[in-house]
């Protein structure tokens, strides 16, 4: 009985077979049919590698939420370079809780050469065409991002010419921590101190004409520093065209949580928007000559996360890749075969042409003999 069961058991599994096999014998092979194979070979082969090209690629994905966490300090990185001797100038931030915080908490003046070397001026110029093309192309920042920590740094090279001219500028680099609100960084003429009112700046013993605000940013970012990130005003360089001159930078700053294969950072993304203009309180332009930047945080928080293709999805796809490929090439080729079959017989019918037969009284027969099993045998 068991044998009986188990016979009957395998029979009907056996009936179930959804790929039953042709004998080697009743299969016909054709120049077509092998030259079909070799293009969905190919075509397989080909998409297989391109597959795997994007098995091993990454992309980036955005998510964005509320910044909740108020509470903490924002880190400002600063390296700004002003055409002015550092006794003249004074850099400090003042936020709309009314708190100052003054440059000494972590920033150095140092005494420079305003104008760069060869070598800097090129590295200066190659940074100007990588903002150009990150404003033009925006997917080259999921780059940026995957290269963090990676790529070379972004810093402005040291001198490497020994000149023996006097400084003309003042460095003004080092990092703040402000309060997490809306605030104006500036640099002026003079010195800041505190004041009941607000604050002001030493400037009436400065000489007017010693006013120079051409200024170059080599690095500007918020948050926490991160080697090879390129933010939107590195490089920027601008010549002041009158004394009395104001330029202003209106900052958004993002919170950013950054989360690659390779590092995990909080940090902040920003957008700008430049102006400046020529103070002339005869004109009706008022102000006070020097660098404003007023930034202001966002409420929104993004989230910056590399992902990776699974290992099941690729398989997945490099399954309905082939096929797909077998399935469509042998409809194909069916289609085609039975299209030159019909075009083949047409034209076979077409060229033959029966024989007349002349009968005895007179007429002619043009119709095609009847086939009878005499006439077969």
């Amino acid at each position: 009985m068991r044998r009986l069961n188990r016979k009957k058991t395998l029979n009907l599994v056996k009936e179930l077979d959804a790929f039953p096999k042709v004998p080697e014998s009743y299969v016909e092979t054709s120049t077509s049919g092998g030259t079909v194979s070799l293009i969905a070979f190919t075509a397989m082969a080909l998409l297989t590698i391109l597959e795997f090209m994007v098995y091993q690629d990454t992309w980036m994905k955005y998510e964005y939420e509320v910044d909740k966490d108020f509470t903490s300090k924002l880190r400002i990185n600063i390296d700004i370079t002003v055409a002015m001797k550092c006794q003249y100038v004074g850099a400090d931030v003042l936020d709309l809780a009314e708190t100052m915080v003054a440059s000494a908490d972590g920033l150095v003046y140092e005494p420079v050469i305003f104008d760069l070397t060869p070598q800097q001026r090129e590295w200066q110029r190659m940074l100007q065409l990588i903002q150009s093309r990150l404003q033009e192309e925006h997917s080259l920042q999921d780059v940026i991002f995957k290269s963090a920590f990676k790529s070379a740094s972004t810093a402005l090279p040291p001198r490497d010419d020994n000149s023996l001219l006097p400084p003309d500028a003042c460095r003004i680099h080092g990092h703040l921590y402000v309060n997490k609100v809306a605030g104006n960084f500036h640099i002026t003429v003079g010195k800041a101190i505190p004041h009941p009112r607000g604050h002001a700046h030493l400037a009436a013993l400065v000489s007017h004409d010693s006013y120079n605000f051409s200024h170059r940013i080599d690095h500007l970012s918020f948050g926490e520093l991160i080697p090879g990130i390129i933010n939107p005003l590195d490089g920027t360089e601008k010549i002041a065209s009158d004394h009395n001159q104001m330029f202003q930078y209106f900052i958004t700053v993002v919170p950013t949580k950054l989360h690659t294969y390779k590092i995990s950072a909080e940090t902040h993304q920003f957008s700008v928007t430049e102006r400046e203009r020529v103070i002339n309180h005869a004109a009706g332009s008022h102000g006070v000559s020097g660098i404003f930047m007023k930034y202001d945080i966002s409420s929104l928080m993004v989230t910056v996360t590399e992902e990776h293709m699974p290992f099941w999805q690729f398989l997945v796809r490099l399954c309905g890749i082939i096929g797909g490929i077998f399935s469509t090439t042998g409809i194909l080729h069916g289609i085609g075969r039975f299209i030159v079959e019909i075009i083949c017989c047409r034209f076979k019918l077409g060229s033959h042409k029966p024989t007349p037969v002349l009968l005895p009284d007179g007429h002619i027969n043009n119709h095609l003999p009847l086939i009878t099993d005499n006439s077969m045998h």
